[in-house]
């Protein structure tokens, strides 16, 4: 009988870290934080293909937001597009041996500039450090994991 407990508790214990170490990752849906009001922008979804990262916009968040917003200030073909569905997050691999992803770009339609863009996860996975860079200038904005 103590060997059934001893098996089910290291079942339960090696079950439990596998559930911690799934997360982080950047994959899952995050939401997006206005850092000057501290009020949610926006849903985006990260998923994972042959090994690079990809976000989208699942929803737009802001109190009074049009869930039809086109991307106005955006360039090119993204110029005019609905925001919702949109991709943010292109190009991005897993930096090998941490727990950092990067190499990619990050849209923000805000202001329709592309940025260099490293993923870190923290908190256990469920927050997800966003930084975006040109050259020597960079931010960097908190998201929180929504599942």
């Amino acid at each position: 009988m103590k060997k059934i407990q001893a098996v089910a508790a290291l079942v339960l214990v090696v079950g439990g870290m596998s559930a911690a170490w799934a997360q982080m990752t950047p994959v899952g849906v995050w939401r997006s934080i206005d850092e000057k009001e501290g009020t949610p922008k926006a849903e985006v979804n990260i998923t994972e293909t042959g090994g690079v990262v990809t976000g989208k916009v699942q929803a737009l968040l802001r109190k009074g937001a049009d869930p039809n917003q086109l991307c106005v200030e955006c360039k090119d073909e993204l110029k005019d597009k609905p925001m919702v569905g949109m991709t943010l997050i292109s190009g991005v691999k897993k930096v090998e041996g941490k727990d950092v992803w990067e190499g990619g770009k990050i849209l923000d339609p805000e202001n329709g500039k592309t940025y260099t863009v490293r993923l870190t996860p923290v908190d256990d996975g469920k927050k997800l450090e966003v930084r975006g860079s040109i050259g020597p200038f960079w931010r960097t904005q908190t998201w929180i994991r929504v599942n």
